[in-house]
């Protein structure tokens, strides 16, 4: 039960939550400030939490500064007379309670910073989720799959790793730094605090030059990977079709074309960080030595103590650990950084279709349709609509017809605001017979008024359960059942091993074209919607089939406005008003028996239509024996 792969169809905006962040829109790359400032807001509500973990990092460090002071005073105690000799075991005890409180206190910050990396990097993403669910079926139609899902991807990581590093690395070694640097001063002199100053100003000046230099190759690498991305989605999405073609290695070659970029990029990227690795050690090293030869000669002279060695050692091998981490974290936030400037331009995405201040919800059960003088384009340098001009009047059904391009689908398009008209407009009257333009009431409940068959039916990977739900999420396991037994599809459900738990696969493949349309037919009827669209909402059914879903049809429009898309005029003889449009325009209009009675366009596809069904009649009916 195979179907050829269809595009996907659009589905309805989820609803705009109330604690929805503006986002400052940015033209262009935008700087790190930039990127900061766009964040902030996310992390205003736990200031609480952000402020006990700043408060747990300085207790950390308090409590790491004093192991150091502590080794000095153990090894200096270890010379004096046996009768002092407690003093020793209660400084073992307290360098032992310094060491195990540096760790409490990190552990503690973990805890307490957890909640706000883990939530604020889902309110960002969930936000860009909901703007993309938002920006009009114009950007969804020209963007890739594989490359805007790899973004959400790696920014939302990007959130969770600039607060991690920043807070648990770049803070506290900016701390320890300046901690360690006023003890050296103080205690010893200032010729210890101007090595260490020396040495870290060399330090962050090459890593920050070399991180710089290597950011441009990770950027690529980025580049590379969503354009890669991009192609692998594409093609597994259209697996049918590259199977039908035999284009494997077309595919694999296009594929590994991406990959080719991205492989120079990665190794540039290894090679760069070589050469920062091995400055760094360097650097490190030329300090770590002048601070020993330089308390190693204070021992000498006997201006220090072997414990002020000890110490003096103590405090370098704090500050190399974080010291040697510098490159890491400077490398770590630029790509994050990069990676939240690429999260964020998708909310620059500019939203076609928006929402009035003053708009209104849409409450109406039998609402009129009407198109008045609609002028529309995909694309300004070609037009699909022309003064496009009718009603539907409540509860009543209107079809058209016409050859393939003529703009019919567009309509259904137009009047669910996938896309806003070009000229004209669109107006719906409610019971009281207030009139009011379609872009004057809100964007959901003009949809959730709405109820569509598409043509294309493309359901979600899961259950056929859940795709029948998807019309009503809150409706009961009976008037699902009940829906499926409206829609021809309940007794087929109930055949299958797992009955309504079936799985449809990817897109919905695993079902034949036929089964998606009675499942689309249910999912429209569970929603029960005031304006039914039905675009050919019939055209993937066997003869038999379309006549039990047709009478079907016909009965659950009665009393809804409703507008049919048709290819076979045979679907759409008892309509209010039939529609022939032919290059975007309306070019008659009348019931079934007046055009035939014309004679001229209609007419001519009546007979074209009886003409091709008499030809295949025979071959699909039994022979029998005289």
């Amino acid at each position: 039960m195979t179907a050829p792969s269809s595009p996907p169809a659009a589905d309805e905006t989820p609803p705009v939550a109330a604690d929805v962040i503006p986002i400052a829109k940015t033209t262009g790359a935008r700087s790190e400030w930039q990127v900061l400032r766009e964040l902030l807001p996310f992390l205003k509500p736990f200031t609480g939490r952000i402020a006990l973990a700043l408060s747990l990092v300085v207790a950390a460090k308090l409590a790491n500064l004093a192991v150091p002071l502590l080794l000095k005073r153990l090894v200096d105690s270890l010379g004096v007379q046996p009768s002092l000799l407690v003093l020793p075991v209660g400084l073992l005890l307290a360098y032992g309670a310094s060491r195990v409180s540096v760790t409490l206190f990190t552990e503690l910050r973990q805890v307490v910073f957890a909640r706000v990396m883990a939530r604020v990097s889902r309110r960002v993403t969930l936000q860009v989720f909901r703007h993309l669910h938002a920006l009009s079926l114009r950007f969804h139609l020209s963007r890739r799959t594989g490359g805007v899902a790899r973004d959400v991807e790696r920014g939302g990581t990007g959130i969770t790793d600039l607060l991690d590093w920043t807070v648990y690395t770049i803070l506290p070694t900016l701390l320890e730094v300046v901690l360690v640097t006023t003890l050296l001063a103080v205690a010893y002199d200032g010729g210890f605090a101007v090595i260490v100053l020396l040495t870290l100003a060399a330090y962050a000046v090459f890593t920050f030059a070399v991180t710089d230099w290597r950011t441009r190759y990770y950027r690529a690498s980025v580049e590379a990977d969503t354009r890669a991305n991009e192609r692998a989605v594409d093609s597994l999405l259209n697996y049918e079709t590259v199977k039908y073609f035999g284009n494997e290695e077309h595919e694999a070659r296009r594929y590994d074309a991406n990959l080719v970029h991205l492989e120079e990029a990665q190794v540039m990227a290894r090679k760069t960080l070589s050469v920062l690795n091995l400055g760094q050690t360097a650097i490190v090293a030329v300090g770590v030595t002048a601070m020993m030869w330089r308390a190693a000669a204070g021992v000498v002279a006997g201006t220090m103590t072997v414990g002020d060695l000890v110490a003096v050692n103590a405090f370098l091998l704090q500050l190399s650990a974080p010291l040697n981490m510098l490159g890491m974290m400077y490398r770590e936030i630029k790509q994050a950084f990069t990676n939240l400037e690429r999260l964020f331009s998708l909310l620059d995405e500019r939203q076609d279709v928006q929402d009035r201040a003053n708009a209104l919800p849409l409450h109406t059960r039998r609402p009129q349709v009407a198109f008045a003088h609609v002028d529309f384009g995909y694309d300004p340098r070609r037009q699909i609509l022309r003064d496009v001009s009718f009603e539907i009047p409540p509860g009543g059904t209107v079809a058209v017809v016409g050859h393939s391009g003529s703009g019919k689908s567009t309509l259904a398009r137009l009047l669910y605001r996938f896309y806003d008209v070009d000229g004209g407009g669109i107006t719906i009257t409610d019971e009281a017979g207030t009139a009011r333009d379609i872009r004057d009431y809100t964007q959901a409940s003009v949809r959730g008024a709405i109820g569509i068959v598409p043509q294309d039916t493309v359901l979600f990977n899961d259950t056929i359960y859940y795709n029948i739900l998807y019309g009503r999420p809150d409706a009961s396991r009976e008037e699902v059942e009940q829906v499926a037994r409206a829609a021809h599809i309940h007794a087929l459900i109930m055949s299958l091993p797992d009955g309504y738990e079936t799985e449809v696969g990817e897109r919905g493949l695993k079902l034949s074209g036929g089964e998606k349309q009675r499942v689309a037919i249910a999912r429209a009827l569970l929603k029960n919607p005031a304006v039914l669209i039905f675009d050919e909402a019939t055209s993937a059914l066997d003869s038999r089939s379309e006549r039990a879903i047709q009478a079907e049809l016909d009965r659950i429009a009665v009393g809804r406005t409703t507008l049919v898309i048709a290819h076979r005029l045979s679907t759409v003889m008892d309509a209010d008003e039939i529609l022939v449009m032919d290059g975007g325009r309306i070019i008659e209009r009348g019931t079934h028996a007046k055009l035939l009675a014309r004679g001229d366009h209609y007419a001519q596809m009546w007979r074209l239509q009886l003409e091709q069904a008499a030809q295949t009649q025979p071959e699909s009916q039994p022979e029998h024996s005289p």
